[in-house]
Parts: C-alpha cells; structure tokens; sequence
C-alpha cells in the first residue's frame, strides 16, 4: 500500500473518529436532557451529570489514564496547548467580529432561500432557571468536545499530512458534516464549513484548541439565544410552514 492511500485511510479514520466523539457527546447530553425534564424539571441534575462526563472525556482525549501507550499520542492530538492571555486577547478580538458576520449570512440566507430552521426545544413549559443551566451546557458540550474533535484530533492528524490550507478545509468539511442533522441543505452546510474554517485557522495560527474554545461557547450562545429563534420568526413569517424535508427553494 502506497504512502498516498495509508494518508488517505487515515484521514478518513480520524475523520470519522471525530464524527464518533462529536455525536456521542451529544447524544449523552441529549439523553440526560430529556430525562432530566421528564423526571424532575425543576432540578436540573443533569448539568452535574454531564460537568463530570466532559472532565472525565477530556481527561482521556488529553492522555490521562490508560493504555499509557496511547498517553502522549492522545495528549499531542488534542492539541490542548497553552497560550498567553494575549493571545486570548487577540482571538477574541477577531473572533467575535467574526462570528457577528456569520450570524449576519445565516439571518441572510434565510431571507434568501426557503428552508426549515434549527429545531429548538419548547422550553415553556420548564422553570427559567432550568432552561438557562441548560442553556449553558449546551454552549459547553460542543465547544469542548467539537473542539477536541475537529480542531484537535483530526486537523493535528492533517497538519502532519497536508498543507495547512488542505488540513482545515477538510477539518471543516467533516465539521459541517457532523451538523447534517440541523437539514442536508447546502447553505446551512456551507455556513457550518465556513464556522469551520473560522475556528481551524485559530487553531492553526495559536497551535492550539483553547483559545478556540471561548469564541466558539460564545457562538453557540449567540445563535441559541438570538439567531436560531430569530430566523425561525422570519421563516415563519416570511414562508408560512416550515418545509419538510432536505430541499430548500431559493426565492423567486
């Protein structure tokens, strides 16, 4: 077997590695949120429950624990450097803007094409404060796990191989792949692989996933709070029903 096909098989098992740790994560969260609302709504236990999976789940990725042969090539995946506050800093500062402008093409494209919006759950019927701590945690499970995922695991696994253009387009392109569950639409995926991008190129130019990390809990809250129950107002509005299915209808 050539040198070419061994990069590309392993690509596609980081690849979908990345996939396994994204969704399981998410579906653990999932799990626990569902329960938590249908046994006891007004004590959000299951915050507790997934805190300690995630420190747990990060620990392992990051090496700790067994098999210790594993240890260091774990640890170097992750890629969980540490950076000065500056650099923090300066993250911050164009990824924040950043994120802005992609909140601003997801409104647009909504406003554009015909599509149904991110399913979100009826929260009314819960007390505030159990929706705002699950709120939070559903802006840390992505940003810690996806993270860990995509800009750790499977672009280190790339940088290695490729280019570093080629290493965080193809990161991005699994990124996107992993949220196919929002709707095979091309221009929610296309927004999904430009969030990618945003993200890989922090992770690229810092060497590492943690400065990634506050501007990605920050996205997350931006478009749970804002952006996600603004564009389902306007396809509402705008289209009536929301469509059923994966196609979407560019406006006429």
């Amino acid at each position: 077997m050539n040198q070419s096909i061994k990069n590309v098989l392993s690509v596609i098992g980081f690849g979908l590695l990345a996939l396994a740790i994204s969704t399981f994560a998410g579906g653990i969260w999932t799990g626990l949120m569902l329960a938590n609302v249908k046994i006891s709504p007004r004590i959000p236990w299951a915050f507790v429950v997934m805190a300690v999976f995630l420190w747990l789940a990060w620990c392992y990725i990051g090496g700790k624990g067994g098999p210790q042969r594993t240890s260091e090539a774990r640890r170097h995946y992750l890629r969980a450097n540490a950076v000065s506050a500056r650099v923090y800093f300066w993250t911050l500062l164009a990824g924040v803007p950043a994120i802005i402008a992609l909140a601003g093409l997801w409104i647009m494209m909504f406003q554009l094409f015909r599509m149904p919006p991110n399913v979100l759950p009826d929260y009314s019927k819960y007390p505030i404060f159990t929706i705002a701590v699950f709120i939070v945690m559903g802006s840390l499970v992505s940003p810690l796990m996806e993270e860990s995922a995509f800009r750790g695991y499977l672009q280190v696994a790339l940088e290695r191989r490729f280019s570093a253009p080629i290493a965080v387009s193809v990161s991005s392109l699994f990124f996107a792949l992993a949220h196919v569950n929002h709707g095979f639409l091309l221009p929610k995926l296309t927004l999904y692989f430009l969030v990618g991008v945003t993200f890989g190129l922090i992770a690229f130019l810092t060497n590492s996933i943690l400065p990634v990390i506050p501007v990605h809990i920050i996205g997350d809250l931006t478009f749970f709070i804002l952006v996600w129950p603004l564009t389902k107002r306007v396809s509402s509005s705008r289209w009536g029903t929301p469509m059923v299915g994966s196609g979407c209808i560019l406006r006429r």
